[in-house]
């Protein structure tokens, strides 16, 4: 176990109080480093990461705990009770109300307390740690035909424990209720760390295990829920989704199950050890349609008419989705698949079952009734699970891609889960509109209307007083607007802190104090996650919020990249809402390294709080520039996948070069940066060093003394140095350009110039056999060959980065401008013309140098598609080819051109690999301290889809980090697809 201590730095702490500044001590930290086998974290960094949630709040925490066991929370719970310092349990941190965080010590279980401890294949069941990740567990359960069916737009990264916590619901509720009809029993701890479970009663079981105290506290519990059975029956929202308060209702059952007391208290009671859960069968098909409205209101309106046909789902996209979504590349063609014309807002409409064409009737039955209520072919089918898969990645991203917004004003959260009945639901939404609009703002609306649960987010800029006040008055209306409606203010995501000032008014004086009476039964020190549900935090306490007053971000002062797409760098970082998108651990490419680490400071989420942190003075003098920060994003592997993956557009990569650039500044450029940023300078002469050179890999003396002097790892073999790649032929002139979609200029990097110039070579046979007409440009005078910068961004040289782009484009721009296209090969070479060239060189010249660079494949598959240009390719008789991509290819939705030139080779059987980043990441990979973090990259899907390749398969990888990679950890030979093509061509088999 380990404890960190604080920077040397004296910070500006984020929401500092006296009480947190005594529990900052080294007896606490001494204490939990004795008891724990997990570990226990003190510096400032760290506990600015769990300062927050995906919510508008800031807390920071005394310390943060990472438990292996309950026997490590118990022994957290006995220490925190002796210093007198509060405990918030914490999963995903993905919560909008500021559940997980708090003055005290926050526990996070997601990263080594997340394991089943019990499964039941026959019967259904399954017992799990808190920090299992739901899409874990239905990945594992799914092969016996289960899935759990709570399943919140967080599924990815969401945690069982969490969602107990909060009581949590998801799209398909109105089918399969929310956590508290799925919960079986629950293990937990008291304050003091007694260990105890809760589950049904009945027949001669009190529901209770553990101490006698548990016992006497079910006891107390049942007799105060049994003597305000008629408050409850009277004040209890009468609808599903009503998760406010304490389920108090529960314990009045005829056999009430007391695990469900603790379903939905946030943290509040006892802490979570273990969670039994019923699971669902599958069903083994899904269809849906999507129905289109010309008025949000005419949407509302016929809700309960759509759910009469007896749906699992239906799911709200309003048009602020539809709107912003139609901008982000990940979303924009799935919209464009299942939107006709210009909708207002569509409704998702899921049916399910084992009888396929019972649900296309269903269907039909859907488009009958929208055109009874006046809207004839306003329904788009959607049978496909691999369309429906897509259609629900965008419904899952609604809050994420309308939180896209740029500027300071954003959704806010705080009204965001109000459920009414659906007969009030148009009312309801019209009178919330008016409240929003008598403020001066508008809102954004999406989600369950099944269930007439919207999720609802006003437009506030919570930098500026006047705003906290405008939530304030809006909260207070939209409080009295539910209880009018007869709704429930709390309907999924708890109450927290934003919400927990409204249970009074929305239960009334007499339960608010039995749900004090229940806090104080469990907790009577008031140590588990105080101020939520009973005696609340004031929610505009502005003491609380990530923008508190005299918030403003002071570092880094002139950047080294244009950011004025975002407003400056400031805003560029605090464009991350901490939704957590970024933990999933399946499917996509981010966050490669969080996949390895499971660590928060691996994260984009953790990365970018700590900039957000460090740049507005909140973690002490210079801490943008400090070796914390640097440790921070030394595992970023600048993959770019977040630039894609994340809704929110942050582009941690890009924020890298920026810190790498302020940083080097400061402290110097170390040997291997100066190595690896100036190798486009000496690669030309090393090639004819190259025996001399290449001995590093023979001689493992060579190897341990490179490691010892410029840091690379003795493990790792470095890229072989041979003749060059040259152009041949006259130099061309932009006068030779005819304009026609046939002129191209070949532009060879570094990489495949200096290492693998056969890459090259088959790229000039394969654009020759398409009909292409190649121009060679040479350096002006006959200088070193062009180069994009991309060694020197990687290490955060700017200036030498930007003078690479400034010769690139001025020799290669009059090309493009006479009508020729620039083609290139290595993918992060390539794309930096189209992305970094823009930050380095902002203006209309770059980017129109960058809308005339293609990849190699990019070129080949627009023009195979429009079929200007046709391959000669042999058949290949069923040739297996795996293919993994390049995270830039990835970042810039570049797979699908080089899967269409694949696909274009007759009889070849390509096959994707699901695959994270590989790991090599340009110079990542060969640092003696990242060399375990990069093979580990590998290990996650790369390298064991490869174990399965036959003798004779073809392994494709267009990256040469991607291909060293392969070549290094399983000796295999992956090319290029330029390569793979060539070998295709008719003229290379006569």
């Amino acid at each position: 176990m380990t404890a960190t201590a604080e920077p040397s730095t004296t910070p500006r702490e984020a929401n500092p109080t006296p009480r947190a500044a005594t529990r900052q001590n080294a007896g606490l930290a001494r204490r939990l480093a004795e008891a724990l086998q997990g570990e226990a974290r003190f510096d400032l960094f760290t506990r600015g990461r769990y300062a927050t949630d995906a919510s508008i709040y800031q807390i920071m925490p005394a310390g943060v705990v990472l438990p292996r066991s309950a026997a490590d929370i118990a022994a957290t719970l006995k220490i925190a009770a002796e210093h007198d310092v509060p405990v918030i349990m914490r999963g995903g941190g993905t919560s909008q109300n500021g559940q997980p965080i708090g003055h005290g010590l926050v526990v996070d279980c997601s990263r080594h307390f997340n394991g089943i401890t019990a499964y039941d294949p026959e019967g259904g069941t399954v017992t799990v740690e808190p920090g299992m990740v739901l899409e874990r567990l239905n990945t594992r359960v799914k092969a016996d035909g289960w899935f759990f069916p709570v399943e919140p737009s967080t599924a990815t990264r969401c945690t069982i424990g969490g969602m107990a916590g909060n009581n949590s619901c998801g799209a398909r509720s109105l089918r399969f209720g929310k956590m508290s009809d799925n919960v079986l029993a629950m293990q937990a701890l008291l304050p003091d760390g007694a260990p105890f479970g809760f589950g049904l009663t009945g027949n001669d079981s009190t529901g209770v295990t553990g101490s006698g105290r548990a016992e006497h506290l079910a006891a107390a519990m049942r007799a105060l829920a049994e003597s305000e059975r008629d408050e409850i029956l009277a004040r209890y929202p009468q609808v599903q989704r009503r998760v406010g308060g304490y389920n108090l209702d529960a314990l009045i059952e005829p056999r009430p199950n007391l695990a469900h007391l603790l379903v939905g208290s946030e943290g509040t009671l006892a802490a979570t050890t273990a969670v039994t859960l019923k699971l669902s069968r599958l069903p083994a098909h899904r269809v849906m349609g999507v129905c289109h409205f010309p008025s949000f209101r005419s949407a509302m309106e016929t809700t309960k008419a759509l759910v009469d046909l007896g749906p699992v789902a239906v799911e709200l996209v309003d048009n602020n989705v539809l709107v912003l979504g139609a901008d982000i590349p990940l979303f924009r063609t799935t919209l464009a698949d299942i939107t006709r014309g210009k909708p207002n807002c569509l409704l998702l409409v899921e049916f399910a079952g084992d009888d396929r064409d019972a649900l296309l009737a269903d269907l039909r039955r859907l488009d009958a009734c929208m055109s009874d209520h006046g809207f004839r072919n306003a329904v788009v089918e959607v049978p496909e699970p691999v369309r429906q898969k897509s259609v629900w990645e965008v419904r899952e991203a609604c809050l994420n891609i309308m939180m896209s917004m740029k500027g300071d004003a954003k959704p806010v959260s705080f009204i965001e889960d109000c459920a009414v009945p659906l007969e009030h639901l148009a009312d309801y939404t019209d009178t919330v509109t008016e409240v929003f609009t008598r403020h001066g703002t508008r809102g954004t609306w999406y989600a369950h209307a099944s269930v007439g649960c919207l999720h609802v987010r006003p437009i506030l800029d919570m930098k500026q007083g006047g705003d906290v006040a405008k939530m304030r008055a809006i909260a207070e209306e939209a409080s009295a607007a539910v209880r009018r409606f007869k709704g429930s203010y709390s309907g999924e995501h708890g109450d927290g802190i934003s919400r927990s000032e409204y249970i009074a008014p929305m239960f009334g004086a007499r339960l608010t104090r039995a749900f004090e009476a229940v806090k104080d039964g469990f907790d009577p020190a008031n140590r588990l996650n105080p101020g939520k549900i009973v005696r609340p935090l004031r929610m505009d306490d502005r003491a609380l919020m990530r923008f508190q007053p005299g918030y403003a971000v002071t570092q880094p002062g002139t950047t080294a990249l244009d950011w004025s797409d975002w407003g400056g760098f400031g805003p560029a970082v605090e464009m991350c809402n901490s939704n957590g998108t970024c933990r999933k651990l399946a499917g996509g490419a981010m966050c490669p390294s969080y996949r390895v680490t499971k660590d928060e400071q691996h994260l984009t989420r953790g990365r970018a709080n700590s900039l957000r942190l460090a740049i507005s003075g909140q973690l002490g003098t210079d801490a943008f520039t400090s070796p914390e920060m640097k440790r921070t994003l030394d595992l970023c592997v600048s993959c770019k996948a977040c630039r894609r993956e994340c809704p929110t557009g942050v582009d941690m990569a890009k924020m890298k070069i920026e810190f790498l650039h302020h940083y080097h500044a400061r402290h110097g450029l170390p040997l291997k940066e100066r190595l690896v940023g100036a190798l486009p300078l000496y690669a030309g002469t090393a090639a004819w060093l190259a025996p001399l050179l290449n001995l590093r890999d023979r001689l493992p003396a060579l190897a341990r003394l490179s490691e010892r002097v410029a840091g690379l790892s003795a493990r790792r073999t470095l890229p072989q140095w041979r003749r060059p790649w040259r152009e041949t032929g006259e130099p061309a002139h932009p006068s030779d350009v005819t304009g026609d979609f046939r002129d191209v200029v070949l532009f060879g990097d570094t990489f495949n110039r200096a290492f693998e110039r056969e890459n090259l070579e088959a790229a000039e046979r394969v654009l020759v056999a398409a009909g292409y007409r190649l121009h060679r440009v040479f350096p002006h005078r006959g200088r070193r060959p062009l180069c994009c910068g991309r060694t020197y961004l990687a290490s955060g040289q700017t200036d030498r980065a930007r003078a690479e782009a400034r010769r690139t484009m001025t020799a290669l721009l009059p090309y493009v401008r006479a009508g020729a296209r620039i083609v290139g090969l290595e993918p992060s070479c390539l794309l930096t013309f189209r992305d970094e060239f823009a930050s380095l060189l902002p203006g209309a010249e770059a980017a129109e140098f960058g809308k005339a660079s293609f990849l190699f494949e990019e070129l080949l598959a627009m023009d195979l598609q429009a079929g200007r240009i046709a391959l000669p390719l042999s058949d290949q008789h069923g040739r297996v080819a795996h293919l993994h991509g390049h995270c830039h290819q990835k970042a810039f939705a570049a797979m699908g051109a080089v899967e269409t030139v694949l696909r274009a080779v007759p009889g070849l059987d390509l096959r994707v690999i699901e695959s994270s980043c590989c790991g090599m990441a340009g110079a990542f990979g060969y640092g003696a301290e990242t060399i375990d973090v990069s093979l580990a990259m590998a290990e996650l899907s790369l390298f064991p889809a490869l174990r399965k390749a036959g003798p004779d398969d073809i392994v494709v990888a267009d990256g040469t980090s991607c291909r060293h990679q392969i070549h290094d950890g399983l000796g295999l030979e992956a090319r290029h697809v330029a390569r793979v093509l060539d070998e295709a061509l008719t003229h290379n088999r006569s």
